[in-house]
């Protein structure tokens, strides 16, 4: 390998958070050259974010046309070939995946195909399709991460999967069992609840989604219940055997379990693997993250991380921020990263988002915190459409009435929630939203109401009965 290349800023990874720092160091003045192993795009593009709300879109049309006679709508019988959902989802990916190679090259950004290895903290070795050695003034790692898996029963990507293998599916298994209950698993139990699948969560902890919080916990376990999912937590899986025809899931308490599928979906683990950090002189910390300051640089100067690999939010969307944050230092552009107004979503049915803090958060935080809260059920909108499911919940501060965060379950949760994550990123108040003018009928409104009962003066709830 003698071919030597040479650029202002290396981005190694070309996910939501590697293409985004790559475009905006171009977009300052930088030469700037994109490193990636396996498609662009990352794993939000081609086996995250936008395969599963495919196929969950898919799903949401599916539950309209069933609900077709409610709106006074006749249909014939109703079928679904989930072959084609999946050749939908890919078609999507790839039409996604043509745009962003075209948009990276607009910004004479260049990309070379291969893994990334350092030689030094401005030395990188290419290998691959790609090979080369490059030399960069500034580098930014944003390799991201990768499925979980666990030793005592290890995906075969046949009848044991996770979330990459089990999105190749082609047809629908008659029942699936998912070992996890966190925001992935209900994930795909939401979407293969709604085809028809027979879905068993398997989870660990006391609650399903327990990083979400006791409220949205206990929402969905009833939500999820009434779908005909079965929840059993407090459980742990000790084997699970591929038995050709189905899998044999056995539990710590002897008990066993059949299905045709099961879904390992226990988390995620960053990925660094022959990065070679230790030759530019990085290491990881005892939970295999690379720190970073609010600048997102690392301890070794001129070197960059961002996305999952900082262990911060593992969350498409964060990735990105940071990658403009780190790429504006990487440009000599002092920028900084905040994370009080990070919105989060769980694409389940319903859907579920917050941003700031939780009511139990904020009290712990030493504020003198209230939450109003408001049903959808109210909402002429959401009566007009048949989505009653859900409410809208504003956490704010008793003192100041600055809003500190909030919680939405219910129809266009995931759309609803950019407005309190402006609201908190500005410190906003309960006022700014009370006096802001929300066009009607619409489901935003819930927002207004909500933040009425908080301020406790409701207009279309009826008051808190004194006592």
């Amino acid at each position: 390998m003698t071919d030597r290349k040479k650029c202002d800023v290396a981005v190694i990874g070309s996910g939501p958070g590697g293409y985004v720092a790559a475009i905006k160091a171009a977009q300052l003045g930088k030469s700037v050259a994109l490193i990636e192993k396996d498609l662009l795009g990352g794993c939000c593009l081609n086996v995250g974010c936008i395969p599963t709300k495919t196929l969950l879109s898919n799903a949401a049309v599916l539950h309209q046309i069933r609900r077709a006679s409610e709106f006074g709508i006749s249909t014939g019988p109703i079928s679904f070939h989930y072959d084609q959902m999946k050749k939908r989802k890919d078609q999507v990916i790839g039409k996604i995946r043509t745009g962003l190679e075209g948009l990276i090259r607009s910004n004479k950004i260049v990309i070379y195909r291969g893994t990334a290895q350092f030689e030094s903290p401005h030395l990188l070795k290419i290998m691959g399709p790609d090979s080369l050695y490059l030399e960069a003034e500034k580098i930014v790692i944003a390799t991201g991460s990768v499925p979980l898996d666990i030793r005592a029963f290890p995906c075969d990507h046949q009848r044991i999967l996770n979330s990459t293998s089990i999105l190749e599916v082609t047809e629908t298994p008659k029942s699936l069992a998912i070992v996890g209950g966190g925001y992935i698993g209900c994930e795909f139990a939401s979407l293969f609840a709604e085809l028809g699948v027979k879905v068993t969560i398997l989870e660990a902890l006391p609650t399903i989604l327990t990083a979400q919080g006791p409220t949205i916990a206990q929402f969905m376990t009833r939500a999820f219940t009434s779908r005909g999912v079965d929840i059993q937590t407090n459980v742990m899986v000790k084997a699970i055997e591929n038995k050709k025809t189905h899998v044999h899931i056995t539990l710590a308490d002897g008990k066993t379990m059949d299905a045709d599928l099961a879904l390992v979906s226990v988390g995620r683990k960053v990925y660094t693997e022959g990065l070679e950090l230790e030759k530019a002189g990085l290491k990881t910390n005892d939970k295999g993250f690379i720190e970073t300051d609010d600048r997102m640089e690392t301890e070794v100067r001129g070197i960059y991380a961002i996305g999952d690999v900082t262990g911060k939010w593992m969350l498409a969307h964060v990735a990105s921020h940071q990658g403009i944050v780190a790429a504006s230092n990487a440009a000599d552009v002092e920028a900084h990263i905040h994370y009080e107004a990070v919105p989060a979503v769980v694409f389940t049915s319903p859907e579920i988002a917050t941003v700031g803090l939780s009511l139990e958060q904020a009290q712990k935080a030493g504020y003198d915190a209230t939450a109003g809260s408001y049903p959808f059920q109210a909402l002429g909108k959401a009566q007009a459409a048949m989505e009653t499911e859900g409410f809208a919940q504003v956490i704010s501060d008793k003192k100041t009435g600055q809003i500190l965060g909030a919680v939405v379950i219910g129809h266009e949760a995931s759309n609803l929630i950019g407005e309190m994550a402006l609201a908190i990123q500005n410190e906003l108040t309960l006022e700014s939203v009370i006096e802001t003018i929300h066009a009607h009928p619409t489901i935003a409104e819930a927002w207004h109401e909500a933040a009425l009962i908080a301020n406790e003066t409701p207009i279309n709830f009826p008051p808190k009965a004194k006592r």
